[in-house]
């Protein structure tokens, strides 16, 4: 057995850790560059820290999922005010906007020279400036994760800046932050972090190390992500979540993802729709493909076993079987209202582009059985 873990240098959790970020922030640098979500007043807090501890900033609204030529101009704007460490405040795209700019300012040259897929590819050689991952959704994970995904509406895809280099300096995770998220973002952050739980969990580049940790984040999503809908105020079951997506990052950043990854990155760049609403969707149709695939060509013991446990774990019924566990994700997708990818402006005639661009999606490569374009059509047809 072999692996490797890595993960933020400085992980801080619990309600009101956002104080800290002043002083975390001055021990690494004099002015931040600040990237929120669409909305900076809510970074409030966290400004106010900043001027407690003497660190001057600016910010930078990001207003939707990042794009190259957003990541351009906050890189632009990040040199000219002459910061020194990068601060992202606010959801995935929040985040995976500071990394890159972070990343660009040191290295230089354009994300097109760094990004897989629709990029050159190459290597980010150069530590980046030091950076400080606040997020404001329980969902991503991306203040622990290696890579910052960007859009290019050129290509019509989704592709990513990915090194170690990018795991952020110091991740603060503070669940009271989370309180004020509406009930749609809510609900699909919370399934995506599932899903960042599940992936890794039956993935091919599973450990024990990220075992443990997807094993004890569903279990929190189990008790706490329809009760954090029901009651957006529970504090409790905010903490859960916002844990469950802490634990969700550090296993995909170490494991694997999969299919759900592999057609949502597509999906993303095509329909413009929001990554956790498109993962919401397809987690039942994939876990329901993955297990009659592996039991349509023999073997997969192993994975069969572990999506039983997720099935256990979920329902919480010890007799559950692996089909309760993709019941019960579908359930909870349709009580939720998530929405069909049809909703997104996906249709059937975008069902070939979608399955041959997935099929070789990094992501797609950890899924636990290779699956037809037959297998992958299917998914698509039940999510829409």
């Amino acid at each position: 057995m072999g692996f490797e873990f890595a993960t933020a240098t400085r992980v801080v959790f619990g309600p009101g850790t956002v104080t800290s970020a002043g002083r975390i922030a001055a021990s690494l640098g004099t002015r931040a560059f600040v990237v929120t979500g669409r909305s900076p007043a809510r970074a409030g807090p966290l400004l106010a820290a900043l001027d407690a501890a003497g660190v001057g900033h600016v910010t930078f609204a990001v207003p939707g999922e990042p794009t190259i030529g957003l990541a351009r101009d906050a890189t632009g704007a990040a040199r000219e005010a002459g910061c020194d460490v990068v601060i992202g405040f606010g959801g995935g795209s929040a985040i995976d906007a500071g990394k890159a700019v972070a990343a660009l300012v040191t290295n230089g040259g354009d994300p097109l020279d760094y990004l897989e897929v629709v990029g050159a590819g190459r290597p980010i050689r150069v530590a980046p400036l030091p950076l400080v991952a606040i997020p404001t959704t329980a969902g991503t994970g991306s203040e622990v994760t290696r890579n910052a995904v960007l859009s290019s509406p050129d290509h019509r895809v989704k592709a990513s800046l990915r090194s170690p280099r990018l795991l952020p300096m110091v991740a603060i995770v503070d669940p009271d932050l989370t309180l004020g998220l509406p009930p749609d973002a809510t609900a699909w952050t919370g399934l995506d972090a599932l899903t960042q739980l599940v992936e890794p969990y039956v993935g091919i580049r599973a450990n024990p190390m990220t075992d443990a940790l997807c094993r004890v984040g569903m279990i929190r999503v189990a008790r706490s992500l329809r009760r954090v809908c029901e009651a957006p105020d529970d504090a409790a079951a905010r903490e859960d979540m916002a844990l469950a997506s802490l634990f969700g990052g550090m296993a995909l950043a170490n494991a694997s993802l999969g299919a759900v990854h592999g057609f949502a990155a597509e999906i993303g760049g095509l329909c413009g729709a929001p990554h956790g609403a498109v993962c919401a969707r397809l987690l039942a149709p994939v876990m329901e493909a993955n297990l009659r695939a592996i039991e349509a060509r023999g073997g997969g013991t192993e994975t069969l076993h572990r999506y039983e446990e997720i099935g256990r774990v979920l329902t919480g019924r010890p007799d559950a079987m692996a089909d309760d566990g993709v019941a019960w994700a579908d359930d909870l997708c349709q009580s939720l209202r998530v929405p069909t990818l049809s909703a997104w402006g996906l249709g059937r005639s975008d069902f070939p582009r979608v399955v041959a661009d997935a099929a070789n999606a990094s992501s797609m490569k950890g899924n636990p059985v290779s699956l037809t374009a037959e297998e992958m059509t299917e998914v698509l047809r039940q999510a829409l």
